[in-house]
């Protein structure tokens, strides 16, 4: 079937498939405009109101910081704990310190600044996605297990697994290795920069609006194929939901009457980050033709490490 479709239209079998399910997005959308001009608006302030001030200056501050040559001394005394748990540069550390803090999408825009800056390698920056790309206290505690769990000790839960499955999923990828001419090309790609604040507002702006358009168009994504969901047991269908958009999953799961089923499959969509987070981070690595594939399987191997710690976690705690 693959083999003939790719025959019949000259086309490989991936953009068929895309160029279908974007007629079917546009055909949803035409069917019920009003209904979709709401989703996007949803988006937008879900974008405006909890993204926007939450995350634009952590981007800006941490591109600023990370523009400074400062920062490699200040993370050099980490260099044994960088070195032994990940083979990655001491500064590596810094990466993982302000994703943990910032949250999605602030781990991978750090990495793909320190590596335009030529501060790390390409296989350095491969390693770092691995355990750089995650969220902050103030989504996981604040807004999922605060807000919509209404447990302070679910958001604590999911954080803590959320950082050993990204400490975990580190480990797992130390010895990851590019092939030689892909270390050539990172070296030859790699450039000192200087430290100019319109460069860094114009760059975390252009940033931060690219992550609200994915949001919004995400939104939209969801509303197309509520249909289809509706069809599938309700926890099913809203592991669905934050395996699109992280947000809108959890909103869903904290209402499943399970609290136990509901952290874990929370647990997951947290650390994968949904289609939605993981398109804001491919964005941001952009200028590393970071592999889709390979950071893909790194996010599903984030979300089952993490759902196995919450596992162990909610067992003995809720």
């Amino acid at each position: 079937m693959k083999n003939y479709l790719t025959k019949k239209v000259g086309q490989p079998f991936w953009v068929v498939a895309l160029t279908m399910l974007i007629f079917f997005f546009l055909f949803c959308m035409i069917l019920r405009p009003e209904k979709f001009i709401q989703q996007g608006l949803n988006g937008i302030s879900a974008w405006a109101f909890n993204v926007l001030p939450s995350v634009f200056p952590f981007m800006f501050f941490t591109r600023t910081l990370s523009s400074l040559n400062i920062m490699s001394s200040l993370c050099r005394p980490f260099s044994g704990l960088s070195k032994v748990c990940f083979k990655t540069p001491p500064i590596s550390v810094y990466a993982f310190m302000m994703a943990i803090f910032s949250g999605y999408p602030v781990g991978t825009k750090t990495i793909a600044d320190l590596y335009l800056q030529g501060k790390i390698s390409k296989e350095d920056a491969f390693k770092m996605t691995s355990f750089c790309s995650t969220s902050g206290p103030m989504f996981i505690v604040g807004a999922v297990g605060i807000g919509m769990f209404k447990s302070a000790t679910v958001g604590y839960i999911l954080f803590l697994s959320h950082v050993i499955g990204a400490i975990l999923n580190g480990i797992i990828f130390r010895n990851f290795k590019l092939k030689e001419n892909e270390k050539l090309e990172s070296q030859s790609e790699t450039k000192n920069t200087t430290l100019d604040i319109s460069d860094i507002v114009v760059n975390s702006t252009t940033a931060i609006l690219s992550v609200g358009a994915i949001i919004t168009i995400f939104f939209i994504v969801i509303e197309c194929f509520s249909p289809l969901l509706s069809l599938l047991p309700q926890n099913i269908a809203f592991l669905f939901e934050g395996i699109i958009e992280i947000t809108k999953g959890c909103i869903d799961l904290a209402t499943l009457p399970n609290q136990f089923i509901a952290v874990i499959l929370a647990s997951f969509v947290v650390s994968f980050g949904g289609i939605s987070t993981i398109l804001q981070s491919l964005t941001m690595l952009s200028k590393l033709k970071m592999p889709v594939k390979l950071f893909v399987f790194q996010k599903l191997l984030h979300g089952i490490l993490a759902m196995l710690t919450a596992i162990l976690l909610a067992f003995l705690i809720l």
